[in-house]
C-alpha cells in the first residue's frame, strides 16, 4: 500500500474488509442476526412472553420472574409512571444496585418513551450530584440502603419524585402487586417525593398491554463515561444501539445456543452490565442468572445448581474460582463459554492452560470497546487456534463484530494507517452514540468523517486482528521510544507470584520519561529483595528502555468497574506509595 493509497479511507477499509472475511471462524455469522427483526427491545420482551411465558427471564436471590411476568409487571410500572406525570423524553435516574428491579425499570422505561439514566450504586455524593444535574434528572428509583446517600444532595438536586424499592419487593414482584400490599419507606414516607415502589404500582390504574412505542431512534439511555478525561459525559443511546450491539455480538462473541444460561455479578448500572444483564438476555429470550455482586463461592454454586452455559468475569476472579474447592467439587462442566475481561490482570496462556486442565472450557478475551460504541465492538471467540491470541502483541482483541469497521489513524493527522502501523483506534458502527448529552463541541471534537476516534492506541495487525496497546494519554516516551504500560503490565502479569500490577510514567531529567509498575504480590508481600528478582525477571523479557522501577503495595487501587485506578498511582508517584 502506497501512502498516496493511504489518503483514502475506502482503499484501506476494502483491504481490511478482506482481511476480516478471510479470517472470520466458521460457523460463525457474518451479518448481525436479529430473531425477530429490527424491533424494539420491548417487542422481543412482548414476544418471548407470548410465546416463551413460563420461560424464567431473571433469577435474583433464589427468585425467578418469568417472561411473562417481567412483560406484565413492566407494562404495570409503565401505567403507574405516566399516571404520575412522566413523559416521552424525560430522564429517569436508577440509582439501583443489581436487582430484578432493574430490569422492571429498564423495560418500563422503554415502554413509556422516558429516557434511562445509569447511576453506579458505588457513586458518593460529588459524583451524584454531577451526573443528576448533568442529565436534568427529575425523577428517581433508588435502593433503601441507598436513599440516605441522596440527603445531602437536597440543596442542589431536586427530584419531583424518588422511589424506592429494596430485597423484599424481589420476591413481591413474583408474587404480583395487589392493592393490600402497599408498604410506606419509613420516615422519609412523610414527603410527598419519596414514595415506595410498591405504593407507585399498587396505587396505578392498569389499562391492559401498555401502547408500543416503535421509534427505534428516540434517545433511550445517557450511559456517563467513566470519567478518565475529565467530568463523565453522558453519552446519547438510542434502541437501534442496543439492538444492533446485541443483534452483533449474540451467537458471536456471546453463544445463543438452546440451552444457554448466563450468569452476571457485573454491576446493571455500568455499560457492559447492561449488555450482559439486561439486554443480551432478553434479546435472545434466554434465562439471566443474576447476582449482587461478586462471589466466588456463590458464583460457583449458581453455575451448578442452575447449568450456567455463559458469563465474563475478570481475570482475577478466573484466578479465585480455579483457588477455590469447590471450582474441582462441584459439577461446572455445563460452563462452556467462559469469557474474561483484562482489567487488573491480562488473560495468559498460563491462565487458559490451567482452566482448560481444571475445568475443560477454553478460557477467552470477551470483547473491546466503550461507553460511547455500547462497549462490544471486537470478539476473540473462535480464534484461538494454536492459542494465537495469547502469543501475539497485548492485548489481542480479535475482530471486529459484523456490522463494525477498526481502523488506526495518525493521532495528529487522522491520515489512515497501514496494518502494522500503531495509531488511534478509530471505530465506525451503528453502535456510536448519538452525540455526549449537552456537549456539542465534545462530540465534534470526538469524530472525523463518521469515525469515531476513541484515544486508546492499537494497531491493526497484516491479518486483520486488531490489538489494544492502552490510552495514548497513558502512552510513556522514554528517550524518544513509545512505551505501552500494558505490555509492561502483561509481563508481569505472566510472573506466577504477580496478582496485578499497574504502569504510569515519571518524569525523568535524562530519558523524559521512565516507566514506574506498581505491583501487588498474590500474599501482600513488599519486600525489597522481592521486587528486585522481579526487576531482573522484567530485565530477560523487556527491552533495556521498557523495564520499570516497581514498587510493591500491599494492595491496589481499583476503580468501580475493577481496573487499576491509575489517577491514584499518580498521586502516589507525588507523595510516596503506602505498603
Amino acid at each position: 500500500m502506497t501512502p498516496n493509497d493511504l489518503s483514502d479511507d475506502a482503499t484501506l477499509l476494502q483491504q481490511l474488509q478482506t482481511l476480516w472475511a478471510q479470517n472470520w471462524p466458521a460457523g460463525f455469522p457474518r451479518e448481525p442476526v436479529y430473531p425477530l427483526g429490527q424491533l424494539p427491545l420491548t417487542d422481543y420482551l412482548a414476544h418471548w412472553a407470548q410465546y416463551t411465558p413460563n420461560q424464567v427471564a431473571v433469577l435474583f436471590k433464589d427468585t425467578p420472574l418469568t417472561y411473562a411476568q417481567l412483560h406484565e409487571r413492566s407494562d404495570a410500572l409503565a401505567w403507574a409512571l405516566q399516571e404520575q406525570g412522566v413523559q416521552v423524553g424525560d430522564r429517569v435516574a436508577v440509582f439501583l444496585p443489581n436487582c430484578t428491579q432493574f430490569l422492571l425499570v429498564f423495560y418500563a422505561l422503554l415502554k413509556l418513551g422516558a429516557v434511562h439514566v445509569p447511576v453506579s450504586p458505588l457513586s458518593k455524593s460529588f459524583e451524584l450530584t454531577h451526573e443528576l444535574t448533568d442529565a436534568g434528572a427529575s425523577w428517581m428509583f433508588t435502593w433503601d440502603s441507598l436513599l440516605p446517600h441522596l440527603a445531602d444532595l437536597a440543596a442542589t438536586v431536586v427530584m419531583r419524585r424518588t422511589w424506592v424499592t429494596s430485597e423484599a419487593d424481589v420476591l413481591w414482584l413474583r408474587q404480583g402487586p395487589s392493592p393490600d400490599q402497599r408498604q410506606r419507606v419509613g420516615a422519609d414516607a412523610t414527603s410527598p417525593c419519596v414514595q415506595s415502589l410498591r405504593d407507585l404500582m399498587c396505587g396505578a390504574t392498569v389499562q391492559g398491554a401498555f401502547p408500543r412505542l416503535r421509534d427505534l431512534d428516540a434517545i433511550a439511555a445517557l450511559n456517563y463515561t467513566g470519567g478518565t478525561t475529565g467530568l463523565p459525559k453522558g453519552c446519547i443511546h438510542t434502541q437501534r444501539d442496543m439492538i444492533y450491539t446485541a443483534a452483533s455480538t449474540c451467537g458471536v462473541a456471546v453463544a445463543n445456543e438452546p440451552d444457554t444460561v448466563m450468569l452476571s455479578f457485573f454491576l446493571q448500572s455500568w455499560i457492559a452490565g447492561e449488555n450482559a444483564g439486561v439486554i443480551f438476555p432478553v434479546f435472545m429470550g434466554k434465562t439471566l442468572v443474576l447476582l449482587s455482586r461478586w462471589d466466588a463461592q456463590e458464583v460457583l454454586q449458581s453455575i451448578a445448581r442452575y447449568r450456567v452455559t455463559s458469563m465474563v468475569m475478570t481475570v482475577d476472579s478466573a484466578h479465585d474460582l480455579m483457588a477455590h474447592p469447590l471450582f474441582s467439587a462441584l459439577d461446572i462442566s455445563c460452563l462452556r463459554h467462559p469469557r474474561v475481561v483484562s482489567f487488573m490482570k491480562k488473560l495468559s496462556l498460563d491462565d487458559r492452560q490451567r482452566w482448560r486442565r481444571l475445568q475443560g472450557a477454553c478460557l477467552v478475551e470477551s470483547a473491546w470497546g466503550l461507553t460511547e460504541t455500547h462497549t462490544s465492538d471486537t470478539f476473540t471467540r473462535g480464534l484461538q487456534e494454536d492459542d494465537l491470541d495469547l502469543k501475539s502483541t497485548p492485548v489481542f482483541i480479535g475482530l471486529p463484530v459484523a456490522g463494525t469497521a477498526i481502523m488506526a489513524r495518525d493521532f495528529d493527522t487522522c491520515q489512515p494507517l497501514p496494518p502494522g502501523e500503531a495509531g488511534e483506534l478509530c471505530v465506525r458502527s451503528p453502535s456510536i452514540f448519538k452525540g455526549y448529552w449537552g456537549q456539542p463541541q465534545a462530540t465534534a471534537q470526538a469524530f472525523h468523517q463518521g469515525w469515531f476516534r476513541t484515544g486508546d492506541s492499537g494497531v491493526v495487525d497484516a491479518h486483520g486482528f486488531v490489538h489494544y496497546l492502552g490510552r495514548r494519554k497513558e502512552m510513556i516516551k522514554v528517550s524518544g521510544m513509545s512505551v505501552f504500560p500494558m505490555e509492561i503490565e502483561t509481563v508481569l502479569g505472566q510472573h506466577a507470584e504477580v496478582l496485578a500490577s499497574g504502569v504510569v510514567a515519571r518524569a525523568d531529567a535524562n530519558k523524559g520519561e521512565v516507566p514506574v509498575a506498581y505491583v501487588q504480590l498474590k500474599d501482600g508481600s513488599v519486600d525489597l529483595e522481592r521486587a528486585q528478582a522481579l526487576a531482573d525477571w522484567c530485565r530477560q523479557r523487556l527491552s533495556t528502555y521498557k523495564v520499570p522501577q516497581l514498587v510493591l503495595v500491599r494492595q491496589l487501587p481499583a476503580t468501580a468497574v475493577g481496573k487499576v485506578d491509575k489517577k491514584i498511582l499518580n498521586q502516589w508517584l507525588q507523595s510516596g506509595a503506602p505498603t
